[in-house]
């Protein structure tokens, strides 16, 4: 690829990722928590997503339930206070969503694609995790995510953001 067309599609790539949050307010479960940023590394590269911070049981328990949208490179990261094995479950939630369960390291554990809304079936982590991140749908194919590849956030050791 020339650099011009480098160039053109960096700039239609910016544009795209400003419009998914032009005109979008965070939905009332959402605004009281703080905002962090955070980095998923995979073979294609440097994601970057905004997301919110469920650190404690009553945000936690909350979750994405009754929120009706989620844009593309937003989500919500669950914290623990020490690693555990854990499981998650759609009720009240009417998005689906990709969760991807995050070592204290910042090694992603496993990934569940896809799960369905509204569903009581119980999600689990296929070992003990220091976080969660919930995505729209989608997400973790778009960007080749895999068990193995690194978050990185300042919760994670060894995985603190890079700029």
């Amino acid at each position: 690829m020339n650099r011009a067309a480098a160039l053109a599609a960096g700039a239609l790539l910016c544009v795209a990722v400003a419009a998914d949050s032009l005109g979008w307010r965070a939905p009332a479960p959402l605004r009281d928590l703080p905002q962090s940023r955070l980095q998923v590394v995979t073979d294609s590269g440097r994601h970057r997503f905004k997301v919110w911070i469920a650190a404690d049981d009553a945000s936690r328990d909350r979750g994405l339930m009754f929120v009706q949208e989620l844009p593309r490179r937003h989500g919500l990261l669950f914290l623990f206070d020490s690693p555990r094995i854990t499981a998650f479950w759609m009720k009240d939630t009417y998005l689906a969503l990709d969760l991807i369960f995050i070592a204290e390291d910042g090694r992603v554990v496993n990934i569940i694609a896809g799960a369905k809304p509204l569903s009581l079936e119980p999600l689990w982590s296929a070992g003990p995790v220091k976080g969660a991140l919930e995505v729209p749908a989608g997400t973790a194919a778009r960007i080749g995510l895999r068990p193995g590849d690194r978050v990185r956030h300042a919760v994670f050791t060894a995985a603190a953001p890079q700029e």
